[in-house]
């Protein structure tokens, strides 16, 4: 790899600091037998330099489980990503494809990484906004081809796959304020063959498989 850890170095683009940012919860479950696995309260917002995503995971019991921090540009790519679980932290960015650094807890031992993707992904509900960004689909165009490197908890291990997107349709839904624009999309696992929907609103999400919007505070942020 080309990249060394100081190129993944904490900090990144500035982001207009908004009160009125989306403030949230998901609440995440294993999609196949409805399983807790956790809560994660969130918050996030655009800005000059593209948006931003920042949150706090925590478990059924309440204890803290790890935390997201993913800043992407304009473009939609990763240009900072950091992850942590209990005892593994990974820290990437589009660089040469994406490169990653992964480490323990104690800091003691780190591998770097690199793959010809075109993102991360993980059970984080930034992950599926951060993809819509990079893809920019249009109602009823063919299915898109997207390569990412999946860090899922506890350990945070890559592992490269392949998925399809299309965005099926782009519709408005009335509320107290302005119309909703709510886009629903068909993600295919091409490794798998399973088939699942993703409905999104701005950068938030309002329904996807193993992520449940339980709460948020102001309306989704929209991208221009």
């Amino acid at each position: 790899m080309r990249a060394c850890p100081g190129h993944l170095r904490p900090g990144g683009p500035s982001f207009v600091k908004d009160p009125t940012m989306p403030r949230g919860r998901y609440a995440l479950y294993d999609p196949h037998d409805h399983t807790p696995l956790g809560v994660e309260q969130f918050h996030c917002a655009p800005g000059p330099s593209g948006w931003r995503y920042v949150s706090q995971v925590t478990s059924p019991s309440g204890d803290r489980a790890g935390s997201v921090d993913l800043a992407i540009d304009a473009l939609g790519r990763p240009l900072r990503m950091e992850l942590q679980a209990i005892d593994w932290r990974v820290r990437g960015a589009a660089i040469d494809g994406v490169s990653w650094v992964r480490t323990d807890a104690s800091g003691a031992h780190a591998t770097e990484g690199n793959a010809a993707a075109h993102a991360f992904t993980g059970t984080s509900p930034a992950f599926l906004v951060a993809a819509t960004r990079l893809l920019r689909l249009t109602p009823g165009a063919s299915a898109t081809r997207l390569r990412l490197v999946a860090l899922t908890a506890p350990v945070l291990a890559p592992r490269t796959l392949d998925q399809s997107w299309a965005l099926l349709k782009s519709e408005a839904h009335s509320t107290d304020n302005d119309p909703l624009i709510v886009d629903e999309y068909q993600v295919n696992e091409l490794d798998t063959g399973e088939q699942h929907s993703i409905h999104i609103a701005g950068d938030v999400v309002l329904a996807a498989p193993g992520i449940e919007l339980e709460d948020l505070d102001t309306p989704p942020s929209s991208f221009t």
